[in-house]
């Protein structure tokens, strides 16, 4: 079927004005109905030229742009609205007890205040009717997507193979896709909240009671497998590897003897022949994600002339990314009889039960061959691509919580016989035998061009078990040596390349093919940051319909530990100039309204820290105008803190935290705790006997002026009243030490229970002290010189 066809069966009849104009496109090229060049239009000027080039790069790539940026915007903005319905029936702070009436008076329930059972009924009504709305329009879209990335690309082949003598469209398209992507979006979070709104509303209409809610029933979990495929530049190679080899060690394997080979065997070599039909149905479903997609493969290890181990595998896609496997090995004689239906697994069979399996594995084994066949035979599959490539395993042997692949020296070749005048396999065999015969290696050069693929970058697949996170792993997937490629496919890559003019739908990651995937760490850097904003967006909306996974801001407020977030915000935003925080249930409508599509969005929080400080800034009171303590902290910042070298260090990151605070990303907010506040409190022994030797220091300087007073004023006569004076004052001095002595320890014995970030120094102890003896010695020796001038005055 030609794609213009296509495209015209598969419109979205409500968005038709904004599909790409294929048919003009076809004109502007000067091509006829039946897709050869007008007889009478053979002349190509550069006015020609300049028209297609304008109108497929420029008109219809910024048509197609604009109207899938803005219908996922306004998917988007639906989805808050819906997420702000349901907010009056989320579990919240307003939740309280009430009484009913009639037969069951006395009886107490929950409800919702201000939300009748009728009203919530009806409003969860409504709001599944729009989510199957919004529903609908994203599958839509991502066909939308797709349909006309895979238009560009046929347009573009179109011109490079009729019209291509000049120079060929095929980079600037990429290049323009760069500028205007309509490959790159990601519905991942917006089916995540769909998800789960969908999950509270079936089951607040379905009457379970509010404290059963729980999003997990729509989750997957357990111990199955979680993949994740990334590309790898070949100069990234080596350092990926050493990067894996830290925590797992390469797992070598031989497949003749079963057993774990010495270290000097190489990687081995993987071919994979993948089965479809001359309508390519197989790829079309699993390049659309149609669910129950199947695909089918031969693959053995190493060269077909030594006889390895062939297993047939079949696999079926379910509901929610899982999938079905069946596998079982088959000699590579009896492979093409099976295939044609003639050999249904008989001598396998009796095999098995002359060495007395079990009935369940000779079942399972009859019941996969039959399964294959039949489906071999309902859809008329036959082999159609090789893929060939180098495999290097990481695993801890024994251990499969974290299994990793590196896949390199990947080739794609033609295994088909679709063109009946120049086959590439023969017809009545399975596979090529001039590749294997040859025993053929990467790079393949004895290969026809056209019939055969290099992949430039290798394939990394990440597998982890269960929900476990580890650190090292997520490191890795986000760093700037992988380039992430969801729901990539080699059988679907290798037809895409090889089989251009047999589809008509093509995989979103075809553009990146061509172009360079390495990136700069900092680069990568604020990618993940970005990603992790918007999970976090996600994760608030999501959590603030169940009170299993609640918004923080529903939580009760707890007193904070000195340095905890809520003590350091606290004391950052005043409470009269601070606004309500918005619910994270409308939060993203609340961006949206402020921000914009294309712009910054800031929230309230953000509006009120700038407010107060620029008022502090420019309208605040000035230290001439305070009075007290005030004053001389702002004169004299000694008085109010340290200036010790620690100390200044301290307060230079209390401000950069406070700036960093200030600014806060739209949808994220202050954490009730850190995360270093949480547990229990260890702390090191130097650290309290450095707290107790300070305390004893300041009891030692309380004894020493102590018992200078009393040496003082024992030495005084009854007539000397100025050195009972002074001995009084040194008493003084001394009680004060040893009050400030014992206040200091308990309070920093609190900080440090605390963990607390403040500054430990306190100089107005000594300096009041030190002050003090420094005034009394003053006065006693001004005293002392003023009685021996009188007396040698009067003695004169």
């Amino acid at each position: 079927m030609r794609f213009g066809t296509t495209l015209r069966k598969n419109i979205y009849p409500p968005w038709r004005e904004h599909y790409v104009d294929y048919d003009r496109l076809k004109r502007l090229l000067k091509e006829s109905d039946t897709g050869s060049i007008d007889s009478e239009s053979e002349t190509w000027t550069a006015d020609d030229e300049s028209a297609f080039v304008d109108e497929l790069m420029n008109t219809q790539l910024h048509k197609v742009h604009k109207f899938q940026t803005d219908m996922s915007q306004q998917l988007r903005d639906r989805t808050s609205a819906c997420e702000k319905k349901l907010e009056p029936l989320a579990l919240g702070p307003k939740e309280k007890e009430i009484e009913t009436e009639g037969e069951d008076a006395g009886a107490k329930g929950k409800e919702r205040e201000g939300v009748s059972p009728e009203e919530r009924e009806k409003i969860l009504k409504e709001t599944l009717e729009e989510l199957d709305n919004i529903t609908k329009e994203v599958k839509e879209l991502e066909k939308f997507s797709r349909l006309n990335y895979t238009a560009f690309f046929k347009a573009t082949k179109k011109h490079d193979r009729k019209r291509g003598q000049a120079y060929r469209l095929r980079p600037f398209l990429e290049t323009r896709l760069a500028a205007h992507p309509i490959n790159s979006e990601d519905y991942s979070p917006l089916v995540i909240r769909l998800s789960a709104m969908y999950s509270f509303v079936r089951q607040s209409l379905e009457g379970k009671p509010k404290e059963a809610l729980s999003f997990a029933e729509s989750t997957s979990g357990g111990e199955g497998f979680t993949s994740h495929k990334f590309w790898v530049h070949p100069d990234n190679i080596l350092e990926v590897k050493t990067v894996i080899l830290r925590r797992l060690p390469v797992l070598v394997y031989n497949p003749q003897s079963s057993k774990i080979a010495d270290g000097a065997q190489r990687d081995p070599t993987i071919t994979s022949i993948y089965f479809d039909n001359p309508n390519f149905s197989l790829y079309t479903a699993k390049v659309n994600n149609t669910p129950k997609a199947g695909s089918l493969r031969l693959r053995w290890y190493g060269q077909l002339a030594e006889k390895p181990e062939i297993f047939f595998e079949k696999k079926v896609m379910k509901e929610g990314d899982t999938s079905e496997e069946q596998r079982f090995p088959i000699k590579d004689k009896y492979i093409e009889p099976f295939i044609q239906g003639e050999y249904k697994m008989e001598k396998s069979i009796a095999k098995m039960e002359r060495q007395e399996k079990s009935e369940q594995e000779v079942d399972q084994l009859r019941k996969a061959a039959g399964d294959i066949q039949t489906f071999i035979k309902e859809n008329d599959l036959q082999p159609v691509l090789r893929a060939n490539y180098t495999r290097t395993a990481f695993q801890i042997p024994g251990d499969d919580r974290v299994r990793i692949s590196l896949d390199t020296n990947l080739a794609f070749i033609r295994e088909d016989a679709l063109d009946h005048d120049r086959p590439c396999r023969d017809p009545e065999d399975w596979h090529r035998r001039d590749i294997d015969r040859a025993q053929m290696e990467y790079p393949f050069n004895a290969i026809r061009k056209g019939e055969i693929n290099r992949f430039p970058f290798a394939v990394l697949e990440i597998k982890t078990k269960g929900m476990k996170r580890y650190e090292w792993v997520d490191d890795l997937m986000n760093s700037h040596l992988v380039k992430e490629t969801r729901r990539f496919s080699k059988f679907v890559h290798g037809v895409a390349m090889l089989f251009e003019d047999y589809v008509n739908t093509f995989p979103f990651w075809l553009g990146d093919v061509d172009t360079d995937i390495r990136r700069e760490p900092q680069q990568a850097f604020e990618e993940e940051q970005e990603r992790k904003k918007r999970e976090a967006e996600t994760e608030f909306a999501v959590g603030s319909l169940f009170g299993a996974r609640a918004s923080p801001s529903y939580q009760p407020k707890a007193q904070s530990p000195v340095g905890s977030p809520e003590a350091t915000y606290g004391k950052s935003f005043p409470k009269t100039l601070t606004p309500a925080r918005p619910s994270p249930l409308n939060r993203e409508s609340n961006d949206s309204a402020q921000g914009g599509a294309g712009g910054e969005a800031i929230d309230s929080d953000e509006e009120g820290v700038h407010g107060t400080r620029i008022e502090e800034a420019s309208g605040g009171p000035s230290i001439f105008s305070r009075t007290g303590p005030a004053a001389l902290a702002s004169l004299f910042p000694s008085f109010a803190s340290s200036n010790s070298r620690y100390a200044r260090k301290q307060k230079q990151k209390a401000k950069d935290a406070g700036r960093r605070d200030s600014t806060l990303p739209p949808g994220i907010r202050p954490p009730g705790t850190w995360i270093k506040d949480q547990g229990p409190v260890r702390v090191e022994a130097k650290v309290w006997l450095a707290n107790q030797r300070t305390f004893i220091k300041w009891q030692h300087v309380s004894v020493l002026l102590a018992s200078l007073s009393l040496g003082l004023y024992n030495a005084a006569g009854e007539h000397n009243d100025v050195a009972r004076a002074l001995a009084v004052v040194y008493t003084c001095f001394a009680l004060f030490a040893l009050c400030w002595g014992y206040w200091l320890y308990m309070w920093r014995n609190e900080l440090i229970r605390k963990r607390s970030g403040k500054d430990f120094d306190r100089v107005a102890g000594p300096l009041v002290v030190c002050g003090g003896l420094v005034v009394a010695l003053c006065l006693n020796f001004g005293f002392k010189v003023c009685a021996d001038f009188f007396f040698f005055l009067s003695f004169s």
